[in-house]
């Protein structure tokens, strides 16, 4: 790290961090209770809970909250971008559009701003990483599981999640990540990329690094109960036959999934959207308006050559 990138990530450090994340997948797979667990927060209080009968002619909906955690003396601003109704439908042809249409607008409203004259407080609300929840019911991806990933592959980074992970027993679990990811390959899909580790970082960095690939998909289990378990009190869920500890690594990725989130690959998710999918989306628009220029030219000099 040179000079200048220290005073620049202590200067970021000090002014704290933006980020925004975007969780999907049907209802009733513990989107919510997930990410209240995962930043201790409870973002849908005043949340009303829709009938079946609502349900099913509702359309996908998009709704943010804002929330400002502190993570080791690091602030960071916080937006969890909601999709309530996604997947829903009794007919679910195209129902990531709505989502797809957010992602672009952030992008145009960054590009409009970058474009501006004030460019020194632009606020950034492009969308760093999509979370989507993979039912744990069934034998793999559904087909609304895979169009919606091919729809977002080159718009966000997408962190694919096994839902409701309390719900399988361990080998169950593993046999389920084996054919999620034997179906992203063979559908194409492209999910976030962990960035190779250096060969100087230290064992531990590496052994972490090594374990975090190894687990995607993510199997998560959400909780905001405390309970008792072994004489100490732990976030889990209470069954006749035991207790699910939500951050305990033997049950579940919960903190994998926290790890990598807000520790180690915040970064890396936020370098990839503004150096990737946001220069992919601004050359394109680059490239519209030199053609529409193009055009205009083309057609004013038809005029003149006709007039003559």
């Amino acid at each position: 790290m040179t000079y200048t990138d220290f005073l620049n990530y202590r200067k970021s450090v000090k002014k704290g961090f933006d980020f925004t994340l975007l969780v999907a997948g049907e209802s009733g797979l513990g989107k919510s209770t997930l990410v209240n667990s995962l930043f201790l927060t409870d973002l849908h209080k005043d949340r009303k809970l829709l009938n079946a009968e609502e349900r099913i002619s509702q359309t996908v909906e998009i709704t943010k909250h804002t929330v400002d955690i502190e993570e080791k003396g690091v602030k960071l601003k916080l937006t969890i971008v909601d999709t309530p109704g996604f997947g829903d439908a009794v007919n679910n042809t195209a129902c990531w559009r709505p989502i797809t249409d957010y992602i672009d607008q952030q992008f145009e409203q960054y590009f409009r701003d970058e474009s501006g004259l004030n460019r020194k407080n632009i606020q950034d609300n492009r969308v760093h990483c999509c979370l989507y929840f993979i039912p744990p019911f069934g034998h793999g991806l559904h087909p609304v599981d895979i169009e919606f990933m091919k729809a977002l592959q080159d718009k966000v980074n997408v962190v694919p999640l096994i839902a409701k992970a309390d719900c399988l027993t361990p080998f169950e679990i593993k046999k389920l990540k084996e054919r999620v990811r034997e179906e992203i390959d063979k559908y194409g899909i492209k999910i976030y990329q962990f960035p190779h580790c250096d060969s100087d970082e230290d064992e531990e960095f590496k052994q972490q690094d090594k374990e975090l690939k190894e687990s995607t998909p993510f199997a998560v289990i959400g909780s905001n109960t405390v309970v008792e378990a072994r004489g100490h009190r732990v976030r889990g869920r209470v069954y006749p036959w035991g207790i699910v500890e939500v951050e305990n690594p033997s049950h579940c990725d919960f903190v994998k999934l926290r790890t990598m989130l807000i520790r180690t690959h915040m970064h890396d998710l936020k370098d990839i959207t503004s150096d990737c999918h946001y220069e992919n989306y601004r050359a394109q628009c680059i490239q519209n308006m030199t053609r529409c220029e193009h055009d205009k030219t083309y057609t004013w000099s038809q005029k003149k050559v006709n007039y003559e």
